[in-house]
């Protein structure tokens, strides 16, 4: 019966251990595994659940992570040559000009946002803005307002584009030229960088996105369609309205036209480790992980979208897009 008993004991033990084998496997075949991110500021919350999620499930894995401007970032890649696994812009057009096809091959969108005007309880003439009337609050003396760097970050364009709309918008010749006017000193090289410049009160107001405001529980004002970037059907609309930013190459100058916003995501023709990478992308692309955290932190997916560069997706990915005309 003792005997009977022992072999029980020893069966129980080895299918125990033949259960942990596969985790401790896979937990020594990720030890001392590197995966360098570089990703916009508007995906700092979203991406510490979407990075913690995938160390779960790839333990021994560590995760560096550098956040910027998305042509900060990209330019880390084509100008500084600095090695990255996963590069994840807050405008898609951002690796389509910097990277593609010198340093990146394909580009895959997967998120949305829109622009707003944030704001504290205690920022002057809060009570009263509004839709009709946003842009002469801020035009008020005493009133700060702050915005993001177009040539560093799609969200400083993106402010100048929606402040050219609102000029066609509301039928306000000169309107634009008088916002970007205002207070030049509180431009910055992201627009997150603006918030703690609005949290102790030395800006009243910053253009940012939608989800960022909800994300730290800021209050906002919610722009017009026509206005806010938001909707693709509006996508001719937005073109009336452009920026001239810097090129690919120093002293280059480019048109970037109005457009919806969507975000993209890459792997660097240079990265160290695309494996692990590509294990990344697919856990942001699955709709039960990576985009419902980002659905969840109020950025609508868009998965699977167009994709201009379908032809040269690894295979794994085409799953995630749709062939472009």
């Amino acid at each position: 019966m003792k005997s009977i008993k022992g072999n029980i004991v020893q069966i129980s033990i080895c299918s125990v251990l033949l259960l942990l084998a596969p985790a401790a496997s896979q937990t020594k075949q990720n030890a001392n595994q590197e995966l360098i991110i570089f990703h916009a500021g508007s995906l700092a919350i979203p991406f510490d659940r979407i990075i913690e999620g995938f160390k779960k499930e790839n333990p021994g894995v560590t995760v560096l992570r550098e956040i910027a401007g998305s042509r900060e970032c990209a330019r880390k890649v084509s100008e500084l040559h600095r090695p990255c696994d996963i590069l994840a812009s807050s405008d898609y057009t951002v690796i389509d000009g910097l990277l593609i096809p010198t340093y990146a091959e394909w580009n895959l969108k997967f998120a949305t946002n829109e622009m707003t005007i944030v704001y504290r309880v205690k920022s002057r003439r809060s009570s009263e803005i509004n839709q009709q009337n946003w842009f002469d609050v801020l035009l008020d003396k005493s009133v700060s307002i702050g915005r993001a760097d177009p040539d560093a970050d799609p969200c400083g364009y993106r402010t100048i584009m929606a402040m050219k709309l609102a000029e066609l918008y509301y039928g306000k010749r000169g309107l634009a030229e008088k916002l970007l006017k205002k207070d030049p000193e509180y431009i910055r090289p992201k627009e997150v960088d603006l918030l703690a410049l609005l949290e102790t009160g030395e800006l009243d107001y910053i253009f940012l996105y939608r989800s960022v405001a909800e994300q730290h529980g800021l209050k906002f004002l919610a722009l017009p369609d026509k206005i806010n970037l938001k909707k693709a059907e509006f996508e001719d609309y937005y073109k009336r309205v452009s920026v001239e930013l810097s090129g690919a190459t120093p002293g280059e100058k480019v048109i970037q036209y109005g457009s919806s916003m969507v975000y993209g995501v890459t792997i660097p023709k240079n990265s160290p480790h695309p494996e692990l990478a590509g294990k990344f992308i697919h856990y942001l692309m699955n709709k039960d992980r990576g985009l419902k955290i980002m659905e969840q932190m109020g950025q609508p997916t868009v998965v699977p979208s167009i994709c201009n560069t379908y032809d040269e997706l690894p295979i794994e990915f085409r799953k995630y897009a749709i062939r472009g005309k």
